[in-house]
């Protein structure tokens, strides 16, 4: 069987199972144009249509605590939990030379992930790991951390969100020994479906000397602890 004919026989079981984190890119699919309109326009296109959408589960908009949701969720989700959508909200790097020649891995761990299951819009919450050997330049430790949340804040996977941050790590970094660890629960899985309140999904990312089994082990003992 052709790679091609795999890859769509397991599309199509991942659609039958429903709780699939199955992707065939790296990218986010964003549409063309997406960027085309302010996000002024954008809250009030979603505002108009949250409305609709609690009207139809028969919620009385005319209330006092519910007339208000609609805007505030329009402008929670292009402003925070989907701002990391917009090419414009990402971090700036600025690397600075390794004056004190530092040549082993750098690990900044424990950064706060929450993101958004693209499947049913449910959250992703847990922590991250990202490590880096310097080649000849070090960043401002924020900077992991902005790189992380710039990429969950938008509807995700969390294979692909390992991956984007993994990729982003070494373009902005000018170096090809990065690690990236992720572990978090999805509500997706803990509060609906299998209704499994205990699982957790671990995902992970190495390139260039993290490759190498003996500092891939020496990362994750260090991200585990």
């Amino acid at each position: 069987m052709a790679i091609k004919e795999k890859l769509v026989d397991l599309k199509v079981s991942a659609d039958e199972d429903d709780d699939s984190h199955f992707s065939l890119t790296d990218q986010t699919p964003i549409r063309d144009g997406a960027f085309d309109i302010s996000d002024e326009k954008k809250m009030a296109v979603i505002e108009k249509h949250f409305a609709a959408i609690m009207e139809t589960l028969g919620l009385d908009l005319k209330d006092d605590s519910l007339c208000d949701t609609p805007s505030r969720v329009a402008k929670m989700f292009v402003k925070e939990i989907f701002s990391g959508l917009d090419p414009n909200n990402k971090p700036q790097v600025k690397l600075f030379k390794n004056k004190y020649k530092y040549d082993e891995m750098l690990i900044e761990k424990n950064i706060h992930v929450a993101s958004t299951c693209e499947h049913h819009f449910l959250p992703i919450t847990g922590i991250a790991a990202v490590a880096y050997i310097p080649n000849g330049y070090v960043v401002g430790l924020s900077k992991l951390n902005r790189i992380v949340n710039y990429y969950a804040k938008r509807p995700q996977v969390q294979e692909r969100l390992t991956r984007q941050i993994g990729q982003e790590l070494i373009k902005a970094l000018g170096t090809e020994d990065v690690a990236v660890f992720v572990n978090a629960s999805h509500q997706c899985v803990s509060s609906r479906g299998i209704n499994d309140k205990n699982s957790l999904t671990i995902t992970s990312f190495y390139s260039g000397k993290f490759k190498d089994s003996k500092l891939k082990k020496e990362f994750l003992l260090s991200v585990q602890q």
